[in-house]
């Protein structure tokens, strides 16, 4: 044979052996190609956000964070460098800056590699798409809650919140080629899941926001049907009957919801 044929023939074994054996679901390899990627597509960088929010803090503030990152630069240990991104995160979470909170939050994650971690990650960036008023920001983070709760998702495909958070990025910030997104990933969720708690809470929360009340009760029934004191349920249906004028309603529903939240 040529040194081709042989070159393919190797190629194909080493092909058969990756399709056969399979991959995890999102290998550290593949994390970070997309991670290559996502930095390819982003609107800023953490280092123009750290530039910017630095400018702005007190002297005070300044140097808590930099005597945060000064240990950070001596550190070698992963373990230490993990108690030192939190450190970070949670000082910049303090400072109102969800974005660099987020970023440092996905600099544990990167470490740990644990749904907890990915989960917090998202959760902290999501935060920032829900407050940010500049779109450069607002694109940032949507970008980095996309890739922290499919990786969450990658690890515990299960766990129906990791989908629901995605889903809601989208909703907060939708693309401008589908802005029907989030919602679709929701109802695709309901369809999988029909019978699951958070799922039907959260699609009965934007039918409210969007004025679907009669649709928002049916799945706010349907919970109570599987969850018969479930909290939520209550206080968001006395919220419908409010707005309905149904008084009588509200105030029976009203009254369940305070009785269950002080329990």
């Amino acid at each position: 044979m040529t040194k081709l044929q042989w070159l393919v023939i190797i190629l194909g074994v080493v092909l058969f052996c990756v399709l056969y054996f399979g991959l995890d679901t999102k290998s550290s390899k593949i994390k970070a190609i997309e991670k290559s990627r996502l930095l390819t597509t982003e609107t800023t960088s953490v280092q123009n956000l750290l530039q910017e929010a630095k400018a702005k803090l007190a002297p005070e503030q300044t140097g808590i964070v930099l005597a945060i990152e000064q240990r950070l630069e001596q550190t070698t240990q992963d373990s230490l460098k993990v108690a030192m991104f939190k450190e970070l995160s949670g000082a910049w979470y303090k400072l109102k800056y969800p974005e660099i909170a987020g970023f440092y939050a996905e600099e544990v994650a990167t470490l740990e590699d644990t749904e907890a971690a990915w989960s917090i990650a998202g959760t902290t960036y999501a935060l920032c798409v829900q407050q940010a008023k500049d779109e450069k920001i607002k694109s940032y983070c949507t970008q980095r809650a996309i890739q922290a709760f499919e990786s969450a998702s990658s690890i515990n495909a299960a766990n129906t919140q990791h989908k629901v958070n995605l889903a809601l990025v989208y909703v907060e910030n939708p693309p401008s080629e589908n802005p029907m997104k989030g919602i679709q990933l929701l109802l695709d969720l309901n369809k999988t899941y029909p019978e699951d708690i958070l799922v039907l809470l959260t699609l009965a929360r934007q039918g409210i926001r969007t004025g679907q009340l009669d649709k928002a009760t049916e799945r706010l029934s349907k919970v109570l049907s599987i969850d018969t004191n479930n909290r939520d349920a209550f206080c968001l249906l006395s919220q419908i009957f409010e707005q309905q004028g149904k008084q009588a309603e509200a105030a029976s529903y009203s009254e369940k919801c305070k009785n269950l939240s002080e329990q």
